[in-house]
């Protein structure tokens, strides 16, 4: 947490979500008013990018506002300026975007709220017109690659399912269990395609096409795996709502899988109520949640106080993963959680401390 960036209480954030809409009216008219001639080339896609893309940056500035985070922020903003440069879309207005926001809050918001809000805005774009790092921070925590991975993404790019099931078959075959060939060649290879997309060097189809082909060689390699006995402990795995990213926790359910556990995996992007209502009838010894981006906090927070509303302490315990919780495992505990987990192999680890302290074997 950035402990010089204040966060709001839970009237400021509502007043801040309530003035959503007209901040980005009111900046995309500045930046139009101000800039137009640049981006009439544009038309009116033009009009409605820029609005999207303000929405995009108050979405980011939420949990900055809400848990004083600013580091996702600041990553989004580069990531937009890569995307943008790549696309030939002019980003050197990019930091204004902060600074107009600001001064749109000041005028919209009153006393310490106003105070909040501008100064959250000042730190993100004074970090984000700093020098760029060698890499996002969110990389800092990406596990190091074997040498089969460019050979597994080459074939990824190319569409080539039969030569990445095999490439992974022949790992498998080596004695490499499936969990450290999903870490270390499948995991890393599906994030140098993320940065081709986002250096317009490869298409949306082709990342998409790269997910599909990466689940099916992770299946038919479980299907090679050797599973050990059932322990009699149950896991149930799921995306937050609003997180559409599944296959790492794919690769949690397949270690869980192997580690003898019985699982059920939700998938991407399951919805909060249905969520909560499938614990009280599946009851879990333990509760996996992946989140992607930092907006997607709070749905974590909401799920875990919930169930302890519900349940008490008779509630099971929550392992949170995912890309946001990577950066900030510090925020298992602000969360409601019991615990965070940057990869497969450590939430195994975690689930069986939990498993023995509650008397399951």
């Amino acid at each position: 947490m950035d402990i010089d960036t204040p966060v709001l209480n839970a009237a400021g954030l509502l007043r801040f979500q309530e003035l959503r809409e007209e901040a980005i009216n009111a900046v995309t008219e500045r930046f139009y008013s101000s800039h137009g001639s640049i981006y009439a080339q544009f038309g009116q896609r033009g009009r409605e990018a820029c609005r999207e893309d303000l929405a995009f940056h108050l979405e980011f500035l939420r949990p900055v506002l809400e848990f004083g985070l600013i580091q996702p922020m600041v990553d989004y903003l580069r990531w937009l300026a890569t995307v943008l440069v790549t696309r030939d879309v002019p980003s050197e207005h990019l930091a204004l975007s902060p600074e107009w926001l600001a001064e749109f809050f000041a005028a919209s918001m009153q006393g310490a709220d106003a105070q909040s809000v501008v100064k959250a805005l000042h730190n993100v774009k004074d970090r984000y017109v700093e020098a760029n790092p060698a890499q996002p921070a969110m990389y800092d925590r990406m596990p190091e690659p074997w040498p089969e991975c460019a050979t597994f993404e080459s074939a990824l790019l190319a569409g080539d399912r039969r030569s990445a099931e095999s490439l992974i078959a022949r790992c498998l075959e080596q004695g490499r269990g499936l969990i450290d060939v999903e870490l270390h060649i499948i995991q890393p290879a599906l994030y140098g395609i993320g940065r081709k997309w986002q250096n317009n060097e490869v298409t949306v189809v082709q990342e998409h096409l790269a997910t599909a082909i990466s689940q099916a060689a992770m299946t038919s390699g479980l299907l090679k795996s050797a599973v050990s006995a059932a322990n009699g402990r149950k896991v149930l795995l799921a995306c937050v709502e609003g997180n559409n990213h599944a296959v790492g926790l794919q690769m949690v359910a397949d270690a869980f899988l192997l580690a003898g556990w019985e699982v059920q995996y939700l998938g991407a992007n399951v919805p909060t109520k249905a969520l909560l209502l499938h614990i009280a009838q599946y009851k879990p010894d333990l509760l996996g949640l992946s989140v992607s981006f930092a907006q997607q906090l709070r749905v974590v927070r909401e799920i875990t106080s919930q169930l302890t509303r519900a349940h008490g302490q008779a509630r099971p315990p929550v392992i949170i993963g995912g890309l946001a919780i990577n950066q900030f495992d510090r925020l298992a505990g602000q969360l409601g959680a019991d615990a965070s987990s940057p990869d497969a192999q450590s939430a195994v680890a975690s689930g069986s401390k939990f498993a023995l302290q509650s008397g399951i074997r």
